[in-house]
């Protein structure tokens, strides 16, 4: 553990190199204007950072500003309807993430009169919100002094440290070092500070170790093992899941659809008519076809993965009888059918017929 006297320094060294450096951000208030008085809009914070867990900042970019052009608000949020919310996210992945958005924003107006509690405890109690979103919140939106840590940072303090003890062994030790190094003053700025050094300069490959602000207290650096930081214990192989899904369309152009059961993946999303996806040789799973029709088997397959498996699907198409009566779902009209509604993996099963 480095001195007090060493340790206070570095939040001050990371700072003033924030100030000249910070990326501009749509949810951002830049640390010049920060420091002027201007404060973050909580509602934005938050829903940036549940925009950005398992997402990048350049894939969120377009559906924050899609979302906040469209519910400016959190109170405008809560009121949406389920579907259009669920529609805007197609596509941003981890959609459980998109069915607690909508409970949360409902908690905070129903409980905190459509304002986000300036209280870390009070956020933990809100849906969907865990100790990093808490954290993060709290930091940034309010300048509480709570230690932030995502991948970045947990990189970041890795190789400032030296700290060898493979992830996710190591959160524990790494957050007690990020809360030592958390001020009391500015710690929202001092937060972003530090996931912008991970995300620009301390990055998992080739790391800008001669432009760091940290480059002189890295002890990573100094020992030549920044690159190989932080370790982590080896991922199991993913298995591969086979399923089947019917795409049918009547003669007036209207789309048979079904929204997905609240619970399990792809969760409140609109999708296609199939079978269960479970993990399995030829033959595969084909379940019971929607309706009664001439269906056929599309040259191709949909391959997608998810974050703990591999799918791979069989697209059969029909043309549907304009009087057929479906077993499941319901037939869409064109005109309130938008393919960027449906989730990824269901909008490559819709581009096969392309």
């Amino acid at each position: 553990m480095r001195d007090t006297n060493e340790t206070s320094d570095l939040p001050r060294i990371l700072l003033e190199w924030y100030d000249v450096h910070a990326r501009a951000m749509p949810w951002r208030v830049p640390p010049a204007d920060r420091i002027a008085g201007r404060c973050p809009d909580p509602y934005r914070i938050w829903l940036s950072e549940v925009m950005l867990q398992q997402t990048t900042v350049a894939t969120v970019r377009e559906y924050f500003q899609r979302f906040t052009a469209r519910w400016p608000t959190v109170a405008d949020l809560a009121a949406a309807a389920d579907a259009d919310v669920m529609g805007e996210w197609a596509g941003l992945g981890y959609y459980a993430r998109a069915r607690n958005l909508l409970k949360c924003a409902r908690a905070v107006v129903d409980q905190h009169g459509g304002q986000f509690p300036a209280d870390h405890a009070a956020l933990l109690k809100l849906p969907g919100i865990g100790p990093y979103t808490a954290a993060a919140v709290a930091s940034i939106a309010f300048d509480l002094p709570y230690a932030v840590l995502d991948g970045n940072v947990e990189r970041v303090l890795a190789r400032l440290y030296d700290i060898h003890t493979p992830l996710p062994a190591a959160k524990p030790e790494l957050m007690e070092r990020a809360e030592i190094l958390t001020p009391s003053k500015r710690p929202g700025d001092y937060a972003q500070a530090v996931m912008d050094l991970g995300a620009t300069i301390c990055t998992p490959k080739s790391p800008a170790c001669g432009i760091c602000p940290w480059r002189d207290p890295c002890t990573a650096r100094q020992l030549g093992t920044a690159p190989d930081l932080p370790k982590k214990i080896p991922k199991k192989a993913k298995p591969i899941r086979h399923g089947t899904v019917y795409l049918a369309r009547r003669k007036d152009g209207a789309w048979l659809l079904e929204t997905r059961p609240e619970k399990g993946l792809l969760g409140g999303m609109l999708g296609w008519p199939g079978s269960d996806w479970i993990d399995t040789g030829e033959p595969r799973p084909q379940g019971t076809p929607p309706i009664d029709a001439q269906w056929q088997v599309l040259p191709g397959e949909v391959r997608h993965t998810f974050t703990h498996f591999h799918l791979m699907l069989t697209v059969l198409y029909a043309i549907s009888p304009h009087d057929a009566s479906p077993l499941k779902g319901q037939f869409i009209l064109p005109d309130q059918f938008r393919p960027s509604d449906l989730p990824t993996v269901m909008r490559k099963a819709f581009d096969l017929i392309l």
